[in-house]
């Protein structure tokens, strides 16, 4: 079954490319509430095509999640309790025969329809949601992150039903949800309050990248993710800096204090206790990571973009961005910021601060140290509000599972290559998850690159390694059906 899908992929290759493009003209960005309904079309593009294909119950699951709504700069933020999420995608083909009297391999498949706001859009050198091929790549915004690596899921699964009799080799089921980019809160109430609907033998994530092009890849660990606000308030309202500077708190300046005090000059976090928990990699861990085709140079020059490459002595670049808890500022909010100048003491100043962590270190006890850390260091004369926005589990996945042996196994088919075993330094927090919930072993097949821009301007999927995807995850779900 599955070589005969392999087949049917590649013959219909163009087509799935021209499919793949006209759901990335959706501009599904699910953190722009002027968006809900392109997100909800991306979710009914999914399902409709879901059906066509002879996936079974398909449907829309409607979610809600918490909104923070913010007051004027006189009071607190306050949040309401929940508003309307974007929905999920869920479908099942469960007719899947038992091998040698045992039941069948259930496979559950997870992907988002969902993606990053464009800006700055005079960076792109094509319109974001106009897809465009130019040198054996496919750009758009969402083309690498997640729209075209869940697209392979769905190819794939057509693929084997077309050339399958409709059946597959394995029960699957699918959950794709449109708030990954946004802290993923509706998929993961949906995983703790009904796990009985997504029960598996093992996940399929396909939301990471390749190491390096030509060399497939596992990804067998993720940083955890806390992300906050830290809102500073001082005087009742704004006031005028020369009437009262010297004497009014200011909130800015108070941010900047506050900030300054999380890290010292070489990056080392300085919130006590924030790494007693730190589970370090192994030593055979450290020895392959070594051993990957890995230049620091290229790597600062082309990925990064800098003068020269930043983080803790002693480590080396990829146990700082895989194995390294961080933190970093995203944004100051606040005061005054149109041309010209207004000479004001804000009332009311915001931070957005993000921390990653490493396996062993978990997010309710890391926030609650960052918390009590950041109280502690507030200036005289201002008030704090320190806001957990959402958050995800750090996570490593054990090599020593069949699963992993299927998926090396059809990427050496495609490829010709052993696996490589990586972590990566995102989150992403299904993943965690799926493993504390459902108990399950979770894979993260992903084909991107790491030049894909996901996330940046000009983001792209390189064209081959989304046939050669398609066809992995073919192969994948044969060998699956052995286990």
């Amino acid at each position: 079954m599955s070589e005969t899908a392999v087949t049917f992929a590649k013959e219909n290759g163009k087509r799935f490319v021209e499919e793949l493009k006209s759901f990335l003209r959706i501009p599904s960005i699910s953190t722009d509430p002027e968006r809900a309904a392109d997100v909800r079309r991306a979710a009914e593009f999914v399902a409709d095509e879901l059906r066509r294909i002879g996936m079974e119950n398909v449907r829309l699951l409607e979610t809600s999640t918490s909104e923070t709504v913010y007051a004027p700069s006189s009071g607190p933020a306050q949040v309401v309790a929940a508003r309307n999420g974007h929905p999920l995608v869920y479908a099942d083909h469960m007719h899947a025969v038992p091998v040698n009297g045992k039941p069948a391999t259930t496979v559950l498949l997870y992907g988002h329809y969902d993606v990053q706001p464009a800006e700055p859009m005079e960076e792109w050198k094509s319109p974001p949601f106009e897809p465009s091929e130019r040198d054996g790549n496919l750009y758009a915004r969402g083309a690498v992150d997640d729209k075209g690596q869940m697209w392979m899921h769905v190819k794939a699964l057509e693929s084997l039903l077309a050339t399958g009799g409709g059946r597959l080799p394995v029960n699957i089921r699918v959950i794709v949800e449109g708030e990954e980019e946004v802290g993923g809160e509706g998929i993961a109430a949906f995983v703790r309050e009904h796990p009985e609907q997504l029960r598996a033998d093992v996940a399929l994530v396909s939301d990471s990248e390749m190491f390096a092009p030509d060399l497939p890849t596992l990804c067998v660990g993720l940083r955890g993710m806390i992300y906050t606000e830290i809102e500073a308030r001082g005087a009742r309202s704004d006031l005028h800096s020369g009437m009262y500077g010297g004497a009014a708190p200011n909130p800015f300046v108070a941010l900047a204090q506050i900030i300054a005090q999380l890290k010292d000059a070489t990056g080392r976090i300085l919130i006590p206790h924030f790494y007693d928990r730190l589970c370090a990699p192994s030593d055979a861990e450290l020895a392959a990571w070594k051993a990957l085709p890995f230049d620091e140079e290229v790597y600062r020059e082309t990925e990064v973009g800098s003068t020269v490459l930043t983080g803790e002595p002693g480590f080396s670049v990829l146990e700082r961005t895989w194995a390294r808890p961080t933190l970093d500022v995203h944004g100051i909010a606040g005061g005054f910021t149109g041309a010209g100048a207004k000479t004001v003491i804000p009332a009311r100043a915001l931070a957005k601060v993000s921390m990653r962590l490493v396996p062993k270190m978990t997010t309710a006890e890391s926030f609650a140290l960052y918390k009590d850390y950041v109280e502690a260091i507030c200036p005289a004369g201002i008030t704090l509000d320190v806001r957990l926005i959402h958050s995800g589990d750090p996570v490593v996945v054990s090599t020593d599972n069949p699963y992993v042996r299927a998926a090396t196994s059809a990427m050496y088919k495609v490829f010709g290559k052993e696996t490589v075993f990586v972590r990566g330094g995102g989150s992403i927090p299904i993943v965690g998850d799926f493993i504390r919930e459902l108990g399950i072993p979770t894979l993260l097949m992903g084909f991107g690159l790491p030049d894909d821009n996901l996330h940046a301007p000009n983001e792209k999927f390189h064209l081959a390694n989304f046939h050669r995807g398609i066809e992995s995850i073919v192969l994948f779900l044969g060998s699956a059906a052995e286990v």
